[in-house]
C-alpha cells in the first residue's frame, strides 16, 4: 500500500510539474518578444504613396518605414536609386515641371524637396504637425499640405519658401486632390469632427480656391469616420472618397449582421449632382478598409485599394452612374428613405472584380496611359503591377527591403488584417487607424444594450500602463489582444499562441509621437510651468489640504503619468455599471480627444469645466479661467 502511494505521489507531481511548465511556456509565448531577449530589428520599407516622373520612365516611392524615397524604372522594375528624407515619410508630389518631388515627413513637420536631376534633397520647408497629403498648384508657386495633428492646411508659397498661411480644415486633415482645371483643391480627414456625444459621426470634404487661397465650401459626410484618399477624373466631372461608416452608436452584437463598419464611396461632382454614398460591402464579405483611389483616364473605371482586405475594387464607372441615378430619392421624398449606402446587395451593381493583391495595400497610381495600375503593398515592401484591361497582376516590383518577416512584421500585418473578423469585417486597425485612433466611442461588450461605453484608447508606448480597459478588467496585453478580441469583437477564429504573440509585441512596440508642445531645449514657458504648480499642488487657493486622491500627480503619477489603479473621479454616467475608472496614461494625451472614458468630453477644458461640478476628479473649481488654461498647457506638453 505504501509503495503504491509512493507511486500515485510521484505520477501526481510529475503530472504538476508537467502542468505548471506547460503554463509556464504558454506565458511566455504570450508576452511580447521584444521583453525577451534582445533581436536585431529588420529595416522594412513599408511603401505607402508613389508617384511618376514627367515621361513616366521613373516611379518614385514614399517609403514610411525607411524614411527614403526609393526610384524605379518602371520598365526594368529595379531600384534605381534611394534618396534620404524626414521621418516617417507620407506623402509625395511633383512640380508641374517635373524638376521637383516634394515630400511630407509626417514626424519632422517638414517637406523635402528634392531635385529630379540631382536625386537629392535641396530644400527643406516647414508645415504644421503631422503633414500627410500634398499638391501643388498648377503654378507651381505654391504648395498646398493637410497636417493630420493641427487639422488644417499648410499655404506654402514656394518663391520664398516658407508658410504664407494656415487654413482651417476638419479634424486629421490627410489626403489632397487637386481638380483637373487646377482651380481647387479638395481636402480629406481620418477622423471625425468633434460633435455632440453620441450622435452619428461626420466628417467633410474641405474645398479650397487656389486663386484665392481660402476655403470656400465644407461638403459634409454624414455618418462617415475616417476618409482617405480623393481622386477626381480628367474631365473633372467626377470626384470619388474613400471612407468609413462605423456603427459605433449600436452594441457590437451585430457583428454578424454587418453592422460595424460600411465600406463605401462617397461620389459627388457633376456627373451625380448632390454628393452620394455607395457600398462596396457584398452581403457575405466585407472589403475593409477602402484606402487609395484612381480613376481611369477615360473614366471607364475606379480602382480602390481595401487595406484590411488586401484587395483591388473595380467598380466600371457607367453601371455605378446609372445605379445611383436610378435609387437617388425622387424630388419631394426624404434622401433617408431610398439610401442604399447600407443595402449589401448594391455592389453587384458596379463592382467588375476584386483582384487579390499583397499584404495593406495602399496609395495608387495609374501609369499615363492608363493600361497599368501600380498598387503598393505597404508590408510587403513591394509594387503590384495590374493590367488594368484584364484586371489581373501581371509583376511585382520588389523593392529590396528584407526577405523575411520577423515578430514585429508579423504581429503589424495581424493588426493591419480584416481576415480574422466575421466575414472579413474589420481589423485591429479599423479602429485604431494607422495605429492610432479613431475618435469615436463604442459600446463593446455584451453587457446589456448602451452599457458601458467607451472612448478609443490611444496604443503609444503601453508597457507599463496595465491593466487595459477602462474598468482595468484585463490585466495584461495578451487578455485584451486574445480572447476579448476574438469572442466579443471578431466572433470567429482564435489566433495562436504564435499569432498572438506576434501581434502583442507589435502593440508594445509602438512609440510615442513627437510632442510639439515642448520646447526644444526641453524647457517649459512660463505658462507651462504655471501649470505644472497646479498640476503638482497639494493645497487649494485658500490653503485648505486636497485629499490625496484628489490630487492630480496622485493618481496620475509615475514615468507615464499613471498609477495604474482604479478609481471613482465622479465620471460615472448612468450608462456606466460601475462609476471606477482606470486611470489612463497622460503622455501625448493632446492627440486624443475626446476625453474621459466615455468620450463625453470633448476637449481638456470640458473635462474640468463641465464634467467636474464637486471637484471629485481634482480639485479645479477654485481656478481662474487663465488658470485653467494653464494647467492644460502643462498637460499639452507630457
Amino acid at each position: 500500500m505504501q509503495a503504491c502511494s509512493t507511486i500515485r505521489a510521484r505520477i501526481w507531481l510529475g503530472a504538476r510539474i508537467t502542468a505548471i511548465l506547460a503554463a509556464a511556456l504558454i506565458g511566455i509565448a504570450a508576452q511580447p518578444a521584444a521583453r525577451q531577449a534582445p533581436a536585431i530589428r529588420e529595416r522594412y520599407l513599408s511603401p505607402i504613396e508613389m508617384t511618376f516622373s514627367s515621361d513616366g520612365r521613373l516611379l518614385y516611392v514614399v517609403c514610411e518605414g525607411s524614411d527614403e524615397v526609393r526610384v524605379v524604372d518602371v520598365q526594368s522594375g529595379k531600384v534605381e536609386n534611394s534618396i534620404p528624407v524626414g521621418h516617417v515619410p507620407r506623402g509625395i508630389a511633383i512640380s508641374p515641371d517635373g524638376r521637383q518631388l516634394y515630400i511630407t515627413n509626417a514626424w519632422s513637420d517638414s517637406v523635402s524637396v528634392i531635385d529630379t536631376t540631382s536625386l537629392k534633397v535641396v530644400e527643406t520647408l516647414p508645415t504644421g504637425f503631422e503633414p500627410a497629403g500634398v499638391v501643388a498648384d498648377r503654378s507651381g508657386t505654391a504648395l498646398y499640405v493637410a497636417n493630420r495633428l493641427s487639422g488644417d492646411v499648410s499655404v506654402i508659397d514656394l518663391r520664398a519658401g516658407q508658410e504664407a498661411k494656415r487654413l482651417l480644415a476638419g479634424r486629421g486633415a490627410s489626403y489632397l486632390a487637386l481638380s483637373p482645371d487646377g482651380k481647387q483643391v479638395y481636402c480629406t480627414h481620418i477622423y471625425p469632427n468633434p460633435g455632440a456625444h453620441r450622435t452619428p459621426p461626420n466628417s467633410e470634404i474641405t474645398v479650397i480656391d487656389t486663386a484665392r487661397q481660402i476655403v470656400v465650401e465644407r461638403k459634409p459626410l454624414h455618418n462617415v469616420a475616417g476618409v482617405f484618399h480623393v481622386a477626381l477624373s480628367a474631365d473633372g466631372r467626377l470626384g470619388v472618397v474613400a471612407q468609413l461608416r462605423p456603427k459605433n452608436l449600436i452594441p457590437l452584437a451585430h457583428v454578424e449582421h454587418g453592422w460595424v463598419f460600411g465600406d463605401s464611396l462617397t461620389l459627388f461632382g457633376e456627373d451625380v449632382g448632390e454628393p452620394v454614398q455607395i457600398p462596396l460591402d457584398e452581403l457575405d464579405r466585407y472589403y475593409a478598409l477602402p484606402w487609395g483611389v484612381a480613376i481611369a483616364p477615360d473614366k471607364s473605371k475606379i480602382f480602390l485599394t481595401t487595406a484590411g482586405a488586401e484587395s483591388v475594387t473595380v467598380i466600371d464607372v457607367s453601371r455605378l452612374l446609372k445605379t445611383v441615378r436610378t435609387r437617388r430619392a425622387p424630388a419631394g421624398k426624404s434622401a433617408r428613405a431610398t439610401s442604399f449606402v447600407n443595402d449589401l446587395s448594391a455592389s453587384a451593381d458596379y463592382v467588375l472584380t476584386r483582384i487579390p493583391v499583397g499584404h495593406n495595400p495602399r496609395g495608387v497610381v495609374l501609369s499615363p496611359d492608363g493600361k497599368r495600375l501600380y498598387v503598393a503593398n505597404r508590408l510587403d515592401d513591394d509594387i503590384a503591377v495590374i493590367d488594368t484591361t484584364s484586371a489581373q497582376v501581371v509583376s511585382t516590383m520588389g523593392l529590396g527591403g528584407p526577405k523575411t518577416a520577423d515578430a514585429l512584421r508579423r504581429g503589424e500585418r495581424l493588426f493591419y488584417t480584416a481576415d480574422f473578423a466575421f466575414q472579413g469585417g474589420f481589423g485591429c486597425s479599423n479602429c485604431h487607424l494607422d495605429a492610432t485612433i479613431d475618435g469615436l466611442q463604442w459600446d463593446l461588450e455584451p453587457d446589456g444594450f448602451g452599457k458601458d461605453i467607451v472612448d478609443n484608447r490611444s496604443l503609444e508606448d503601453l508597457a507599463g500602463t496595465e491593466p487595459f480597459k477602462w474598468n482595468g478588467g484585463n490585466p495584461d496585453m495578451p487578455t485584451e489582444c486574445g480572447p476579448r478580441t476574438e469572442k466579443f469583437f471578431y466572433r470567429s477564429q482564435s489566433f495562436t499562441p504564435q499569432e498572438l504573440t506576434d501581434l502583442v509585441t507589435f502593440v508594445y512596440s509602438l512609440p510615442y509621437r513627437p510632442n510639439r508642445y515642448r520646447l526644444a531645449n526641453g524647457q517649459l514657458t512660463a505658462a507651462q510651468e504655471r501649470g505644472k504648480a497646479i498640476f503638482e499642488r497639494t493645497k487649494t487657493k485658500n490653503g485648505m489640504a486636497i485629499p490625496e486622491d484628489s490630487q492630480c500627480s496622485y493618481c496620475h503619477s509615475g514615468p507615464k503619468y499613471t498609477n495604474q489603479r482604479q478609481i471613482d473621479v465622479g465620471t460615472g454616467k448612468l450608462t456606466d455599471r460601475s462609476p471606477v475608472i482606470d486611470v489612463p496614461q497622460l503622455p501625448n494625451v493632446a492627440y486624443s480627444a475626446p476625453y474621459l472614458h466615455d468620450g463625453s468630453a470633448r476637449s481638456l477644458e470640458e473635462i474640468w469645466t463641465v464634467f467636474n461640478p464637486k471637484d471629485t476628479h481634482g480639485v479645479t473649481n477654485d481656478l481662474t479661467k487663465d488658470e485653467l488654461n494653464d494647467l492644460v498647457e502643462y498637460l499639452k506638453t507630457l
